[in-house]
């Protein structure tokens, strides 16, 4: 720094303002190293008498600041001393500091205390101190630095461009790379901090074995994994990682893989897994001995081959798998491998499904057997869709280790669902409907879509809209219906009724119209259905609606979709009735039969959506949600032998499908089951196969329908009440209106003792009508609201009436810190988006440990 600069400052210094009752200024130009002493010589300043010290000249100079109480004065002091020898320690306290030497401007920026020892340290590390990046770094730590110790993390803080604290350095060198390949390594090695950085390693992680990368991931991993597993997993690797650093390398890769950037993580986990072959190691274990860890995404892709081995070789009981890939949702991986969770679960629901089903289906009477299917047994149906949207999204990002037992278990799956439940369920309704049809087209006693206007629609008080979902099938209804009732402020009712023969959307569209008659019209191209003598394609209905109410409209969702608001408004003014068609898991199957239960999924949302438009746009209240037929839909194609063949009576075929067959009065094709119905007045005879078997012709394999299966013939019906505008949702709001269930701590004991812990919860109420789960975050904090524990997640979504169903048991790891036993400690208990008042239970942690926060390089 030039002479000339410094005189301006000092200049400047002198002609500012002088504090309230001081009279005059005391600069001491502090210079031990004596950068300016040729030069101080000739240096005088306009505003303040130049003073220079020496060895000898301490008490005059002294004496001469303390008679001298009117001038200014710069104290120019090149000499070195402590506190017990400085002869101006007391004027020091009331004067002012300067210095112009390039260590000490490096030391004022970054606010490290200017004491010999910590001067040395800079002046040692100079060439590092040059880069202002590192020095700014330095600089944005909270706090000075007057220690040791502090400088020693702040440099290599600085170094590896991270946070100043242990497991910040540690975990930068290990995201850096493999041994080899670290560059912050060698960047430690430059800046002559190697051996600091293993000195912080021994006393963290107590780890002192080499100076090794690879060796100390493979200690860190180890020791956090030696926590959550069994002692058994790890033999043989003792040597390799210590128990007494266990609790500060858990909490390293702990708060790794909870943060914003996991997946930095993943190399060195790999990296871990390939060096000690832990992928073979866990695998000669029981899942049990592992389940509760999920420090490696490894684990997660382990435990899924085991269960699908299990579950194709049928070695597991379903109870169990449940739970294990209940326990698995908390996991920080779970997301990364969540569709193949979802497929295991399913399967799972299935196989209990069928321990529980095994000897049903011998039911005598129809509409027994139409209510259980109605009560129970479409939850199969429910099963094998949800198994296939998730398989197919599996499909869609492939695993190498998982997609060819996921494959096996889908031909297990297919054998289960349609060589059981189809056959059996189709067969014992084939046996106890026949009868009924062949005499008169319906099953006595259940609700007929032939009457579907005349029951549901006229004379309801009030605009009612109708929205016809072209294939909704029942199991699909379902799962909407349970989401309108928890997701909007309604009444949700769902019932069935049965479809007319055959189930296809010519035949059901037109039951669905207000009609005196229904009839068929035959011609070389097939059969048309009549109502009332007119044609009921879409272009009709609005005319034929409006027929029997003139306050009626036909449109198409999309097009509804597609209205301003203000013209929807319009369209509707004065309407009573209004049908709205909807068609996406039917036009589904005409692209790609396989995207058929993809398609489901997007009807559920697309309806929900139009219901909250319904109620929230159109003052709607009273809704109708139907279909015109179900469906039936098998994963694998058929064989041949699943086809029947139409050879004997194909001359006489009118019209056909691959579940329903239309001819004329000769046919006779006595291996298939007749229906009568509207086409008889026509002179035609209808005929469908038993089970879920196919006729041959042309037309999709895996998604058919015009059968009379349950799955095609129990058309839903979903009655939706909208409440919030209603005297009723007013006088009961809280039956009404959503809401979390509640978390509770079951452990009565609140006193921990131990670094590693356990605590049993409790989820209030289960999850149903309105109330719907919620996912909560548990851990252990201080007075403060520090957090002194690792973080637990609950997902509480259960929907078992049983209490004990509802109970959660969580493993908490306390931080490697002080406690005091006379302090109060928190358990908090928040919901995960901290939307209500975090449950708060006082806790003593009585452990005792020395700790000493930033003695790391200590002797």
């Amino acid at each position: 720094m030039a002479i000339e600069e410094i005189k301006r400052e000092l200049e400047q210094r002198f002609d500012e303002p002088l504090k309230e009752f001081y009279k005059r200024r005391i600069i001491f130009w502090n210079d031990e190293d004596g950068d300016f002493k040729e030069q101080i010589n000739d240096f005088t300043l306009s505003n303040a008498v130049v003073l220079i010290l020496n060895e000898t000249n301490q008490f005059e100079s002294k004496r001469l600041l303390n008679t001298d109480s009117t001038s200014n004065y710069l104290v120019y002091n090149p000499l070195s001393c402590d506190l017990e020898t400085d002869w101006f320690l007391d004027i020091k306290l009331y004067s002012e500091e300067y210095r112009a030497d390039l260590i000490s401007r490096w030391m004022q920026e970054i606010r490290i205390l200017n004491t010999p020892e910590l001067r040395n340290l800079v002046k040692t590390h100079r060439t590092f101190f040059k880069a202002q990046k590192r020095r700014n770094l330095i600089a944005s730590f909270e706090g000075s630095i007057d220690t040791r110790s502090k400088f020693y993390m702040s440099f290599l803080a600085a170094i590896c461009g991270c946070a100043r604290k242990p497991e910040a350095i540690i975990r930068a060198v290990l995201e850096a790379g493999p041994d080899l390949e670290n560059q912050l390594k060698m960047d430690l090695l430059t800046n002559e901090a190697s051996s600091l950085f293993w000195s912080l390693v021994e006393k963290t992680c107590r780890f002192s074995q080499s100076k090794n990368i690879d060796d100390l991931a493979n200690h860190i991993v180890l020791s956090a994994l030696s926590r959550m597993v069994s002692s058994d997993v790890l033999a043989g690797l003792e040597r390799q990682y210590s128990e007494l650093g266990s609790g500060f390398c858990y909490e390293l890769v702990f708060d790794w893989i909870h943060g914003k950037e996991k997946d930095s993580f993943l190399e060195v986990a790999d990296g871990v897994t390939d060096r000690l072959h832990l992928k073979s190691r866990f695998g000669s274990f029981q899942i049990r001995d592992y389940v509760g860890c999920d420090l490696l995404p490894f684990i997660d892709e382990l435990i899924l081959e085991q269960l699908m081995k299990s579950m194709t070789l049928q070695t597991m009981d379903s109870k169990q798998m449940l739970q294990i890939i209940d326990q698995r949702r908390t996991s920080v991986w779970y997301a990364d491998f969540e569709r193949y969770y979802t497929a295991l679960y399913q399967v799972a629901l299935m196989n209990q499904f069928y321990r529980s089903h095994r000897h049903s289906f011998h039911h005598v009477a129809a509409k027994e057997l139409w209510e259980a299917y109605q009560n129970e047994y479409y939850l199969m149906d429910a099963y094998y869709r949800a198994f296939h949207v998730a398989f197919y999204e599996c499909l869609q990002s492939m695993h190498p280790g998982l997609d060819d037992l996921l494959k096996d278990l889908a031909e297990t799956v297919e054998n289960e669902y349609k060589n059981w439940f189809l056959e059996q369920l189709t067969s014992n309704w084939n046996r106890v409907i026949e009868d009924d049809l062949k005499t008169s087209g319906i099953v006595r006693g259940l609700a007929q879509q032939t009457t579907f206007y005349r029951d549901r629609v006229r004379g309801t008080d009030g605009r009612i809209f109708v929205i016809i979902s072209d294939a909704l099938r029942y199991d699909v209804a379902h799962s909407l219906a349970s989401e309108l009732g928890l997701e909007t402020k309604a009444s949700v009712k769902l019932d069935a009724m049965q479809g007319i023969f055959p189930t296809i959307t010519k035949f059901g569209m037109a039951a669905l119209l207000p009609h005196r008659k229904l009839s068929v019209s035959a011609s070389s191209h097939g059969v048309n259905v009549l109502v009332d003598g007119q044609a009921s394609e879409m272009g009709d209905r609005d005319g034929l609606l409006k027929a029997y109410n003139e306050k009626s409209v036909a449109i198409r969702y999309k097009d509804l979709i597609a209205m301003k608001r203000n013209d929807s408004r319009a369209l509707m003014k004065g309407k009573d009735v209004v049908y709205i068609y909807h068609d996406v898991i039917d036009a589904s199957s005409h692209t790609d039969e396989s995207l058929v239960f993809n398609a489901c999924q997007t009807t559920i949302q697309e309806l929900k959506n139009l219901v909250n438009f319904i109620c929230s746009t159109l003052s709607g209240v009273n809704l109708l949600i139907t279909s015109d037929h179900g469906f039936l839909y098998t994963h694998q194609a058929l064989k041949e032998m699943d086809k029947l063949d139409r050879t004997s009576f194909k001359k006489d075929i009118v019209e056909q499908g691959r579940r329903y067959v239309l001819t004329n009065e000769e046919a006779d094709p006595n291996f298939m089951m007749e229906v009568k119905g509207i086409y008889n007045e026509a002179h035609l005879l209808g005929f469908t196969p038993r089970e879920d078997i196919r006729l041959k012709g042309g037309g999709g394999l895996n998604f058919v329908h015009g059968g009379t299966s349950l799955q095609e013939m129990c058309v839903p019906v979903i009655t939706y009440k909208y409440l919030k505008r209603s005297k009723a949702y007013t006088a009961h709001k809280d039956q009404f209106d959503q809401k979390p269930v509640s978390m509770a701590l079951l452990t009565s004991n609140r006193k921990v003792s131990n670094m590693i812990f356990n605590l049993s919860f409790y989820q209030k109420e289960p999850v149903k009508d309105n109330f719907v789960g919620c996912t909560y975050r548990a851990y252990m904090a201080d007075s403060e609201g520090n957090e002194v524990s690792d973080c637990q997640k609950i997902i509480a979504d259960r929907t078992s009436d049983k209490a004990q169903d509802r109970e959660f048991k969580c493993t908490f790891n306390l931080k490697s810190q002080k406690f005091d036993r006379k302090d109060t400690y928190y358990l908090v208990i928040e919901d995960e988006e901290r939307l209500r008042v975090p449950i708060k239970e006082e806790f003593t942690i009585d452990i005792a440990m020395a700790i000493d926060e930033f003695d790391f390089f200590s002797e």
